[in-house]
Formats: C-alpha cells, sequence, structure tokens
C-alpha cells in the first residue's frame, strides 16, 4: 500500500473547567471532548524520502507551518529508517473556530503514516508523538468521548456517546486561543462545570442532563468581546436545543438536540445567515479510511 484516504473528524467541548495556571504559562484543564461527524479528509502518499503538503484551503499553511506537516515530521524523527510523505488536505472544518481542525490533521496524518509504514509504532508511542505536536492532537488520535486533563493531552477515555444530534454555527470572526486565557480571569471564570455529574450522564447516555450541565468558562472572556456567541447560544436554546455551548475558545458555538426536526430547523435558521454552519452528530472512535 502506497496511499491511504481517511476521515479527520473535529471536536466539540461538552464542557471546559481551567482550574489553574502552571508554571510553564500554559493552564491546567479539565474538559470532556467529543467527536463529531464533521471531516477533514486527509490523503498521505509514501514517499521514499522528503515531505510535501498541500491544502485547499487559503487560509491554511501549504508548507511547514501546518501541523499537519509538522505531525509527519515528528513521525519521521522517531522511526528508525528513512521515509517521506506527500500529504493532500481537502478542509472541510473551519479554521480557528475552537473545532481542532488542525489537530484533527496532525492526528489523521500520524494514523495514515503509521499504517502505510506497517505500524512500527505502537498506540501509546504514538500518543506520545501526537503529544509534541499539540494538545488537541492526542484527543482527536483517538478520537471519542474522553476526559482531558493537564494542558488537555492526558486523556481518560469515557463511554460512547454517539449518534446525537449536533448543529454547530461559527460567526465570521476569529477569536485567538491564547487571548482567551491570557483575559481569563480565574477568580471569576462564571459558572463551572460539574464534571462527575456530566460523566455519569455519558454513562447512563442520558442527553437531557448532560446537555443541560454543558459549561465551558472561556465564555466568560469571548462573550464579553463577542456578544454574537452569546447571541447564537440564546438563540439555539429558543429552537429548542437541549443545550448549548460555545466549543473550545472559539468562535463556534453549537447546539445539542434529541429531536430531528428541530434540529433541522435550527440549521435552516442559522444556515441562511452564516457561512459556516453544520448538522452533525456525535461520532465513537472508529477510523473512517478509503482506498
Amino acid at each position: 500500500m502506497d496511499e491511504i484516504t481517511l476521515q479527520a473528524p473535529a471536536k466539540i467541548n461538552l464542557s471546559l473547567d481551567v482550574t489553574g495556571k502552571r508554571q510553564d504559562g500554559y493552564h491546567n484543564l479539565e474538559t470532556i471532548m467529543q467527536s463529531i461527524s464533521l471531516y477533514d479528509s486527509v490523503t498521505v502518499q509514501k514517499r521514499r524520502s522528503g515531505l510535501s503538503i498541500q491544502c485547499d484551503s487559503p487560509h491554511v499553511p501549504s508548507d511547514s507551518g501546518n501541523i499537519a506537516w509538522q505531525a509527519a515530521k515528528a513521525f519521521f524523527a522517531e522511526y528508525p529508517e528513512k521515509g517521506g510523505a506527500r500529504i493532500v488536505l481537502k478542509k472541510k472544518i473551519p479554521v480557528s473556530a475552537g473545532l481542532a481542525g488542525g489537530s484533527a490533521d496532525a492526528a489523521g496524518v500520524l494514523k495514515a503514516l503509521n499504517k502505510l509504514y506497517e505500524e512500527p509504532f505502537s498506540e501509546v508511542k504514538l500518543v506520545d508523538i501526537a503529544r509534541s505536536i499539540g494538545a488537541d492532537v492526542p484527543f482527536c488520535l483517538k478520537g471519542g468521548t474522553a476526559l482531558a486533563r493537564g494542558i488537555g493531552d492526558e486523556l481518560i477515555p469515557l463511554p460512547d456517546f454517539s449518534g446525537m444530534r449536533v448543529v454547530i454555527v461559527k460567526p465570521p470572526f476569529p477569536v485567538s486561543t491564547s487571548w482567551a486565557y491570557k483575559n481569563l480571569d480565574l477568580n471569576a471564570p462564571g459558572e463551572r462545570p460539574d464534571t462527575l455529574s456530566l460523566i455519569a450522564a455519558i454513562e447512563e447516555m442520558d442527553i437531557l442532563t448532560l446537555a443541560r450541565g454543558m459549561r465551558n468558562v472561556l465564555e466568560s472572556v469571548a462573550v464579553k468581546a463577542h456578544g454574537e456567541i452569546g447571541g447564537i447560544i440564546g438563540e439555539f436554546l429558543e429552537l429548542g436545543a437541549l443545550g448549548s455551548r460555545m466549543s473550545g475558545s472559539g468562535p463556534a458555538v453549537f447546539g445539542l438536540f434529541d429531536d430531528e426536526k428541530l434540529a433541522e430547523k435550527a440549521f435552516e435558521r442559522f444556515n441562511g445567515r452564516y457561512g459556516d454552519v453544520f448538522y452533525t452528530e456525535t461520532v465513537g472512535r472508529e477510523v473512517r479510511w478509503h482506498g
């Protein structure tokens, strides 16, 4: 096999709590992350040597500045023999949205390279490589539903929570992750999630309790600067979402639904006003390979 294509899923944060600041400048998190059926296409071709990358989005670098390229470099730095790859990305996950599109691509490259090169690395080793690339890459490598701690790279798998309807709206402005954390007041972060209660709801497949208990402390920063985020959350609830939150550091907002017609109505309402609106669902840990 010389070429492989897979679908790299985006993620949402069903909850996000910041528990403190670390000496290295990063923050300690406690967040429940969930894969969704919004995918980038990642194609990796085996080469004897060298790395190249091509992406169909003008907002994503097609050079060493791309985190997917960095993932390939990290893979070959650990690979005992000489190897190379050509990477082709087809983007559907919006950029700088809080949906981990770049991390998903990087994880996809690691999975594809490990398969193309006949699995030289165990899953544990692959996660170690992922951790060196970015905080969200280990989760994107494993996927499904997980509690993440530390800077987001310490994972505890949770029971599968697939099949829940999710509508996503990305407003047409960016929110810098570093800006969001820099401006977060740890003494007044807003309402924090009850993480143990949310985990229990996932274990019981209790979507209503989960949806009502979702919290993201970074909203206290983002909504203050961009009131439109709060407006979208409120509109989701008016349209029948069981719960609505910003994902990650934003600005993407998602609504969680248990009613197909209400989800479709919300999608149609927002789709007429925003360029990036997606009707998705939560998905499990399976990898979607293609030819």
